[in-house]
């Protein structure tokens, strides 16, 4: 049975907490959480199933603080329920190296999960979260145990509404049904600039009912029973999506109140102990001091979520002995471990003949998934050109979680969020896929890829202007370099079958986001050496004592191969390298790296079809890159190469023009 008079007092702990923090770090948002203290009081105390004792309980509930820039009322949350922060880490609200950082960051504070604060990512994430919890229901649970059994829940704002990342992922999820998850929107009317008034009038109630969601209104923010009878009927219909659209006052009991000037910087002294007394807080604590009562409450409130754990402990025990096969594959899973089994030889042989690295990749995939059922992922509608379509699997809809090919739709922003909410759930490989070029919508996901860690791989095919016919539209040429510029990121752009395979079963252990670079035309894959991928870069072509070093990737490697042939019969003696991966090769020893690029090879020159920039930090002052610092044109992919100075002639070409007239060792 609830208790009011306490409930009450722990709302206005955490929007006290929350203004707190943010007076004493003289920045941050006090508005967000004045207004949704309410809300997220409720849905933590009495509706969410979470164990601050475990936070990483599996059958847990999501909780995704979309508007990630009222941080502190999730901090005070996890204060107030025992996650671990103390008074001192709220007081240490955005300083350096606390546990209360401006904006969420998962895996630096227990308990949240997943990073926030680019606005709309939270919401999309959230999505992914409650796909993955779907398809693994779908895949394990049985009539006698269900074992994966729990929502996902969103507090976003207006601001994650405008933005067109929400737009496809409740698109997405509405079309799918995803019915455990559950959005709490703070609708305050309220933004930076001021009223909402000035750039988003829809009706965001038709807007979502229109995807296929179930909306529900609250109509004051402040009224909990309300918000809890919304929270009952959306857990009541697991059909679909909800959306609880629950209108508040940003500011809530400051003289700031409704005002945007409550939004993004701290009240002021003043404003602080008058939103306190408003708030009926006692005077004589001291900021951060709770009463006793309140916090003893809070910690009180989760203890039956450890019942619900132990409960759900031996659930699970009774799964795995009813299914041991089942469980010891899972568990695997859960650990990353479920693909250890797969050798390079077996992913080589699957390629008889050069083609394209993308039709490798497909064949690649495929056979990983014939080795493990956890992959879990799909493209934006160019399965068949990304070659991400699984032969005889299932697609994944409403009707059929199981299915393990996810159909995206064009919805590149949303499917990239999404992968990292299949990642955070845990159990389950994501991977993405879509053309190169269109990595630019993808850029905010994946830094948050790169930013948390998570072992999401992106497939991005059709890399360079070779792509042809359809132009510098799809033709990328910055790309690569945004993306290896990435902290965090591994790309590999593979020359060719073998290293295709290699490049694959690197990035399944890769500990972070790994980018499969793949070209839409077949590449030969003779000189290239699949072993050579585990550390980056190696030797494709050696010779004693020689003029020149070349360092080449993708379909320019075996170009370049060709025009080292052409340099030796002039008496130019060319070591060409492979630079599968920049990344990976900066993680290899200074030894090795001298070993591949001599420092005394001074004359060296890098070739890909891309963005010059990233080559530089290998070619030096004396070294030459032969790239591209224009757009593309529309024309036939080989025709595109011969314009763009990219045959083996041009190649020895740009090779000869570094000797000015020297003597090499053969002439």
């Amino acid at each position: 049975m609830k208790n009011r008079w306490l409930d009450d007092r722990a709302v206005n702990a955490l929007r006290v907490l929350s203004i707190d923090g943010v007076e004493k770090a003289r920045s941050g948002h006090p508005g967000l959480p004045l207004g949704a203290a309410p809300m997220a009081f409720e849905l933590w105390a009495h509706h969410m199933r979470h164990n601050p004792a475990n936070p990483k309980w599996l059958n847990r509930d999501r909780f995704v603080l979309s508007a990630g820039h009222g941080s502190m009322l999730l901090y005070s949350l996890l204060y107030l329920f025992g996650y671990g922060l103390e008074k001192e880490d709220l007081a240490a609200f955005r300083q350096w190296d606390s546990l209360t950082p401006g904006h969420p960051e998962y895996g630096w504070t227990v308990g949240v999960e997943t990073s926030t604060g680019p606005l709309g990512q939270g919401f999309a994430t959230a999505c992914g979260m409650a796909m993955a919890e779907a398809h693994l229901a779908a895949m394990l649970n049985t009539p006698e145990h269900k074992i994966i059994d729990h929502r996902t829940y969103v507090l976003c704002s207006d601001g994650d509404l405008m933005e067109g990342i929400s737009s496809e992922a409740a698109s997405l999820a509405g079309a799918l049904k995803l019915g455990k998850l559950i959005v709490l929107y703070d609708d305050n009317q309220i933004s930076i600039e001021g009223s909402t008034e000035l750039a988003f009038t829809e009706n965001v109630s038709l807007r979502f009912e229109s995807y296929g969601w179930h909306v529900l209104e609250v109509a004051d923010g402040n009224d909990r029973d309300a918000v809890s009878r919304a929270l009952d009927e959306a857990k009541s219909r697991d059909d679909r999506p909800s959306l609880i659209r629950i209108h508040t006052r940003i500011g809530y009991g400051s003289p700031l109140e409704g005002s945007e000037a409550s939004h993004g910087a701290p009240l002021g002294g003043e404003n602080v102990e008058e939103t306190k007394r408003k708030l009926g807080w006692p005077q004589d604590l001291e900021p951060f001091e709770l009463p006793a009562d309140v916090l003893d409450h809070c910690r009180s409130l989760t203890l039956e979520h450890e019942k619900d754990e132990k409960e759900w402990d031996d659930l699970y025990q009774g799964w795995s002995q009813a299914n041991p096969d089942q469980a010891k594959s899972f568990d695997k899973a859960l650990r990353g471990e479920d693909l250890d089994g797969v050798e390079l030889d077996e992913l080589v042989a699957l390629a008889e003949q050069d083609e394209a690295t993308r039709v490798t990749s497909g064949r690649v995939l495929n056979y990983l998934a014939g080795k493990t059922p956890y992959l879990f992922g799909g493209s934006a509608d160019l399965g068949p050109s990304n070659n991400t379509v699984i032969k005889g699997g299932l697609s994944f809809s409403h009707a059929v979680p199981q299915g393990s090919t996810i159909h995206f739709g064009v919805r590149e922003l949303a499917m990239a969020a999404i992968g990292n909410g299949i990642a955070l759930h845990s159990g389950l490989r994501p991977y993405v896929a879509t053309f190169l070029v269109f990595s630019d919508y993808l850029k905010g996901s994946i830094r948050l890829s790169a930013l948390m860690e998570l072992p999401v791989i992106y497939i991005l095919t059709h890399d360079s202007i070779a792509v042809g016919e359809d132009g510098p539209t799809h033709q990328p040429i910055e790309h690569l370099n945004m993306l290896r510029s990435t902290p965090g990121v591994t790309v590999y752009r593979p020359a060719g079958r073998h290293e295709t395979a290699a490049a694959w079963l690197h990035a399944v252990h890769n500990r972070g986001p790994s980018v499969l670079a793949l070209s839409r035309q077949a590449i030969p894959s003779a000189g290239t050496d699949p072993s050579g991928v585990a550390r980056g870069a190696y030797l494709a072509r050696d010779c004693q004592d020689p003029d020149l070093l070349m360092i080449a990737s993708g379909s320019e490697l075996p170009l370049s191969l060709a025009a080292a042939e052409l340099l030796e019969g002039e008496g130019i003696k060319a070591r060409v390298v492979s630079m599968v991966s920049m990344e990976v090769f900066e993680q290899q020893d200074k030894a090795y790296r001298e070993e591949i690029l001599p420092p005394a090879m001074r004359k060296r020159l890098a070739v890909e079809a891309g963005s010059a920039i990233p080559w530089y930090r290998y070619t030096g002052l004396d070294g030459k890159v032969l790239g591209i610092d224009r757009f593309g044109a529309s024309a036939p992919g080989a025709r595109m190469m011969e314009e763009y100075g990219f045959t083996a002639e041009d190649i020895a070409r740009a090779a000869r023009e570094l000797f000015s007239g020297e003597e090499t060792s053969g002439a």
